[in-house]
């Protein structure tokens, strides 16, 4: 794919677009006031996508995660400092 020149004014107006296409291969140059500023483009190597992950990469993420020992606390202490909402219709 030949590589575009684009107005940065092009880019702040239309940047879902630009960026849908740079993720589809497309190449920009960005100019302000003509002069080049920017090369944007898809990245170097596309991330593999996980979709499902096996049990033991799961236990081994969940064991190296360290344990909050006060969330319960948190919690309890946040439900005790809300108010009842109350009936709004017993007005």
């Amino acid at each position: 794919m030949a590589r575009r020149t684009i107005p940065q004014r092009e880019l702040r107006n239309d940047v879902a677009r630009i960026l849908r296409e740079a993720e589809a291969g497309a190449e920009f140059t960005v100019t302000v006031r003509g002069r080049p500023v920017a090369h944007l483009g898809p990245p170097e190597e596309k991330p593999a996508r996980r979709t499902n992950v096996d049990g033991e990469t799961l236990r081994a993420i969940l064991a190296a995660t360290p344990v909050d020992e006060d969330f319960a606390s948190d919690i309890a202490e946040l439900r005790a400092a809300e108010a009842e909402p109350g009936d709004p219709w017993a007005d």
